[in-house]
């Protein structure tokens, strides 16, 4: 007896389709489309077309037409660029030094055992928690010259004699500023620091005192080296926020006063929205990419030859 073998044929689009799912690398490059999708809608195509209204004369409504590198002439020779270009390293340096510093000190304290630990860490991420315009609005109102608690408090200690304008003087427009956004980084620094804290052995700091290491060795020797790579990457991604930063001091002082505080993004949109100016306001804004980048490698060549050693 003869059976007859049957042979079941399946479409060849769904097989095809499971060995395409099967790769690796095809899988890897369905599941990046929509990142390259959403990518290319909001960073590459924002950031071609600033290239291309920095080489017009495009204002509000205008096209404009090809003038080349006329723009980046014109700023290259305008002294409030300059200012802007100051103001900008002075703040990004000033801040964050002030930012790694504090951020480690408070790092160390909450990686210790208390009581409230799990309340304290929390109330410590309020700075960063509350929208940049709100808090930033309520510290204009404590540095307001007439309502200033401020200079309520200093007053009452016998500080000074009168009331302080902090956001009409230059210098102190400044100041405030900074001090505003370290109010504001400080928690980031702090929890990415005790995350990095936590990572490390506590075997190895008991082992050091056993030895008789001192506090201050044990933190220089082994837990500084083996944070130092988790800090060079908060510290490259606070440079690149405070690098750009506009809301903090557009809220507070405008760029003044007298231009006074004006950084790269605070400039470019007065330049290019208050204005009508686009091209020129494109210009500045792209001034500040070669300077990031090369920070940004620099930093990066830097924690590739830590993790190395």
């Amino acid at each position: 007896m003869v059976v007859a073998e049957t042979q079941v044929y399946m479409p060849q689009a769904p097989r095809t389709r499971q060995r395409l799912l099967e790769d690796e690398r095809w899988l890897a490059f369905v599941l990046l489309v929509p990142t390259m999708v959403l990518l290319g809608m909001f960073i590459a195509y924002p950031f071609v077309r600033g290239i291309l209204l920095s080489v017009t004369n495009s204002r509000v409504g205008v096209p404009g037409d090809f003038v080349g590198l006329a723009n980046y002439y014109k700023i290259w020779n305008d002294g409030i660029f300059h200012t802007s270009v100051y103001n900008t390293f002075l703040y990004t340096g000033v801040t964050t030094v002030f930012k790694l510093a504090l951020g480690l000190w408070l790092a160390l304290l909450l990686n210790r055992n208390f009581r409230g630990k799990a309340f304290t860490r929390a109330f410590i991420l309020l700075p960063f928690i509350i929208p940049t315009v709100l808090s930033t609005f309520a510290w204009k109102w404590m540095f307001d010259p007439t309502f200033s608690v401020l200079n309520w408090l200093f007053y009452h200690l016998n500080l000074i004699s009168g009331r302080i304008n902090w956001l009409g003087d230059p210098d102190l427009a400044m100041i405030s500023i900074i001090v505003v956004n370290v109010w504001r980084g400080v928690p980031f620094f702090a929890i990415s620091l005790l995350a990095g804290l936590q990572t490390i052995s506590p075997e190895l700091n008991e082992a050091a005192a056993i030895d008789g290491a001192k506090p201050r060795q044990r933190f220089w020797y082994i837990t500084w080296p083996l944070l130092l790579p988790v800090t060079m990457v908060v510290v490259l991604f606070s440079i690149i926020q405070t690098f750009a930063d506009f809301q903090i001091v557009y809220v507070m002082t405008g760029g003044g006063p007298a231009n006074a505080t004006h950084l790269f993004a605070t400039y470019a949109y007065q330049i290019g929205v208050g204005t009508g100016l686009l091209s020129e306001g494109a210009a500045i804004s792209l001034a500040m990419f070669p300077i990031l980048f090369l920070v940004v490698i620099v930093q990066l060549l830097y924690i590739r030859r830590v993790e190395v050693r």
